[in-house]
């Protein structure tokens, strides 16, 4: 896990000091168990991953090569909500991956996120 840098406290020469409201993440999922467990409860783990995209949440999702765990990129939202939604994940129910969250504040975007940059700014 990372800390947050106390945004007022980094001086950048001639840029305005921006404030960021919710991070985004990029949660790096690790398989714990062997791949028959894991393969067993996928199908639940994408039905949890289709209610997060749906709702809004997910931005992406993907297995990791070679395939020992995935990766979810995610909206901006409150530590605390993504935390409560992982712990949902049929993975973590049944003890089959741990999660290493990584917060970021989405600074620069490409022209078809940009929408979701404007929303992290103050």
């Amino acid at each position: 896990m990372t800390d947050v840098i106390d945004q007022s406290r980094i001086e950048t020469a001639g840029m305005p000091r921006r404030s960021y409201r919710q991070f985004m993440y990029v949660v790096l999922l690790t398989f714990t168990a062997p791949m028959e467990e894991v393969d067993y409860a996928l199908p639940d783990h994408a039905k949890w991953l289709e209610k997060h995209f749906q709702a809004g949440e997910f931005l992406a999702a993907g297995r990791c090569n070679p395939r020992e765990g995935g990766v979810i990129l995610t909206r901006p939202m409150s530590r605390a909500k993504l935390e409560a939604i992982l712990c949902l994940d049929p993975f973590a129910l049944q003890h089959l991956a741990t999660y290493e969250i990584v917060e970021f504040a989405a600074t620069r975007t490409a022209p078809e996120l940009s929408a979701l940059n404007e929303a992290v700014l103050a």
